[in-house]
């Protein structure tokens, strides 16, 4: 059996890796639950897979977890380092989908066990992208992209002839605004960009597609997880959410990975990697289907990608203050602070202000990390004035 810790277990991710995990209960070993503070939901989950450990971050819910498990032989423990501390204990595989820059640590724990870790968190790689893949080295760990995008890239590339790879191009579904007009975007409401077309998500993150900053940090991750310069990672919209991502060869060859838009398909891919397992995922029907789009993105309606190669070209904590400016400014949205095209506004002006910084260590990345959020909240704050 594969010994398996899911961070983030209570999240859209961890929910659908635990759906999986409950398919195949004869494959698998949980050895520990990590969630936020849904204790109920953790606790469920925790019965249901028989997990060794269960850990909540917010140690406020920690009793209320407790009382729920006290008949179940299930070791409970709550806090910031009681979930690090079961990041870092040996299993074959990890899910790291702990959102934000929270994440950071608990997924370097993770790395430096030496196993494989399916990677969901991508300020993982956005922000500690050097610090994160010297870990993945000194550990022999193997990372596995969860992202629908980046595990196209991956499934694309199964052939490993990475040296003969022209360039890689993710897709994007274009949001709910595909179509808008920065007029009705500038009066845009959280309650509208959080109605995506085809994806089920978390707020952050369908926020993050409404204004393609998701897509921009998938450029940041890509560079890092395939070694490309930025100039050879495209992007392209594509409405229907069926081709995921896209891999030009040096012979003119393009292999692509398809799908429907299930986050079950990408992390039993990982979960079962090198080999695969069933899912009840929809199947895709071409036929049904009948046509497929693709468009140039527009970066004057979307300044989020420009906003994010600009960062990969900088390098340094750029693409650091980028993800955290980002993640102040969506919370300001989401709270009616801001309007939707001040998000992007935030994020340049932060940037700006702070310039280029080094962050080669993990200190450094959080250091600018804090840096970059207080400046977005004084930023968002004079906005909402």
């Amino acid at each position: 059996m594969k010994s398996v810790t899911v961070l983030g277990s209570t999240g859209s991710i961890g929910c659908s890796t635990v759906d999986l995990l409950l398919q195949a209960p004869e494959r698998f070993r949980v050895a520990a639950l990590v969630g936020g503070s849904n204790a109920p939901r953790l606790a469920e989950q925790a019965r249901a897979l028989r997990a060794s450990h269960a850990v909540i971050a917010d140690e406020s819910r920690l009793p209320e977890l407790r009382a729920l498990l006290a008949d179940d032989g299930i070791a409970v423990s709550g806090g910031r380092q009681a979930v690090i501390d079961a990041a870092s204990q040996p299993v074959d595989w990890t899910m790291a989908a702990i959102t934000g820059a929270i994440g950071l640590e608990p997924t370097l724990a993770a790395v430096r066990n030496g196993g494989s870790v399916a990677l969901a968190n991508k300020e993982a790689l956005v922000c500690a992208g050097d610090v994160m893949l010297r870990a993945v080295q000194q550990a022999g760990a193997t990372l596995l992209p969860v992202d629908s995008e980046h595990n196209a890239i991956f499934q694309s590339m199964a052939d490993r002839q990475a040296d003969q790879v022209e360039k890689i191009v993710l897709t994007a579904s274009g949001g709910p605004f595909r179509r808008a007009s920065l007029a009705e975007m500038e009066k845009a409401t959280p309650e509208a960009a959080l109605r995506h077309p085809t994806w089920t998500m978390g707020a952050k993150i369908t926020i993050d597609s409404a204004t393609m900053f998701n897509k921009g940090l998938e450029v940041i991750e890509a560079a890092r997880l395939f070694s490309l310069t930025e100039d050879r990672i495209g992007v392209v919209v594509h409405p229907q959410s069926v081709v995921h991502g896209l891999v030009q060869y040096t012979d003119g060859s393009i292999v692509a990975q398809m799908g429907s838009a299930d986050m079950r398909i990408p992390i039993a891919h990982t979960l079962a990697w090198p080999c695969r397992m069933a899912t009840t995922s929809p199947r895709l029907d071409l036929a049904a289907l009948g046509r497929m789009e693709f468009e140039e993105p527009d970066e004057v309606r979307f300044p989020a990608l420009r906003l994010a190669r600009e960062s990969l070209r900088a390098g340094g904590a750029a693409p650091t203050i980028l993800s955290a400016a980002n993640e102040i400014a969506v919370e300001a949205f989401l709270g009616c602070g801001i309007g939707f095209l001040d998000i992007a506004r935030v994020v340049e002006s932060v940037m700006q202000a702070i310039g280029h910084q080094p962050a080669d260590t993990l200190e450094a990345v959080l250091h600018w990390d804090q840096e970059a959020r207080r400046a977005a909240r004084l930023r968002t704050a004079s906005l909402a004035a």
